[in-house]
C-alpha cells in the first residue's frame, strides 16, 4: 500500500493508493500513517477515493490512527466509495470523523 502526501495551506492531504484497506494491510497503514502524522501539526485529510473496500481490520486502523494523533491535531476523511461510506455509516463511525465528499472540498472547508 502506497501513502503520499501533499502539503497544502489548510491541511496536509494524505491519499491512499490502494483498492482495499484490510487484515493484510491495516498493520502497515497504521504504521505509515503514524510516521505521516507524527511529523506535521494540524489538519490531515485522508482521501480514500481509490479505496472500494474496507473491512473491521482496515476500520480499526483508521480509528487507531486517529487516536494517536497529539493535541491540535486532527484527522478528517474524503471521497469514501459507497461500500466504504456504507461501513463507516453502518458502525456510526461517521458520527466520529468529519467526511467530505471529495479532497477538493475537503481542503476547502473550515478546520473542525
Amino acid at each position: 500500500m502506497e501513502l503520499t502526501v501533499e502539503q497544502h495551506p489548510a491541511a496536509t492531504l494524505i491519499r491512499v493508493h490502494a483498492t482495499r484497506i484490510d487484515a493484510p494491510t491495516a498493520l502497515q497503514f497504521k504504521e505509515d500513517m503514524r510516521k505521516l502524522t507524527g511529523r506535521d501539526q494540524g489538519r490531515f485529510i485522508l482521501d480514500l477515493r481509490q479505496v472500494d473496500f474496507i473491512d473491521s481490520s482496515g476500520l480499526g486502523a483508521v480509528v487507531a490512527s486517529m487516536k494517536q494523533l497529539r493535541p491540535g491535531q486532527t484527522l478528517e476523511l474524503a471521497a469514501l466509495q459507497p461500500i466504504v461510506d456504507k461501513v463507516f455509516r453502518l458502525t456510526r463511525m461517521d458520527t466520529i470523523f468529519t467526511i467530505h465528499g471529495d479532497a477538493d472540498q475537503a481542503l476547502a472547508a473550515d478546520p473542525v
